[in-house]
């Protein structure tokens, strides 16, 4: 069975190379929407995941996605979802057949995406799904994938995780941070690929 590595392991680990903020687009109008539309659409395969604001009372039922990601090789994408054209935009990659969107934890993010944009996600890969194949047993985020698919620590601020996503205005961390969950996604995606390729 294969080892799932522990937080003990991952802190030692060297850190893995982040996305940086010149190669990250902040997605919140109608003409960035579509410049955006014109690149993601014809790709093959795209790092996802979301972002919503968190919920901290019993029942309160999440707004979210707020913010929702895509990463191509050389750039990622943060749309915020409070433009119209942005929300289309999304909801037109999120049910595209011939864009594969790759993610982690993506059950919740799915239900999330139907309930707020009224659309159906298609052609999503939960990367897990690969590693259960595997043999992993337990659920790997994306921390544990990086340590496994690459032996390096993916850092993610708790404070970042726990932000205010519906804010109209962004921090650089919160950007930083949800770009790079849609980056490292896609890597890991590409070196599963190449295992396969070379096995």
């Amino acid at each position: 069975m294969p080892h799932t590595p522990t937080k003990d392991d991952i802190v030692h680990l060297t850190l893995f190379p982040r996305i940086e903020q010149k190669d990250i687009i902040l997605v919140n109008r109608a003409d960035l929407a579509l410049e955006a539309y014109a690149v993601l659409q014809r790709q093959s395969v795209l790092g996802f995941d979301t972002e919503s604001k968190p919920t901290f009372v019993a029942g309160e039922v999440s707004t979210g996605p707020h913010v929702v990601q895509f990463a191509t090789q050389e750039k990622t994408y943060v749309f915020q979802l409070f433009d119209l054209i942005c929300r289309d935009i999304v909801s037109k990659l999120l049910t595209s057949k011939t864009v594969l969107k790759a993610g982690f934890g993506l059950a919740g993010d799915n239900t999330q995406i139907r309930r707020t944009l009224g659309v159906e996600p298609e052609h999503v890969l939960d990367i897990n799904t690969i590693f259960k194949a595997k043999g992993y047993t337990k659920e790997l985020g994306v921390k544990s994938a990086v340590a496994v698919m690459f032996n390096q620590r993916f850092v993610k601020s708790r404070k970042a995780t726990t932000s205010n996503w519906a804010n109209k205005v962004l921090s650089e961390a919160q950007i930083i941070y949800a770009a790079n969950d849609a980056w490292a996604a896609l890597k890991v995606y590409e070196a599963l690929q190449d295992l396969e390729t070379q096995a």
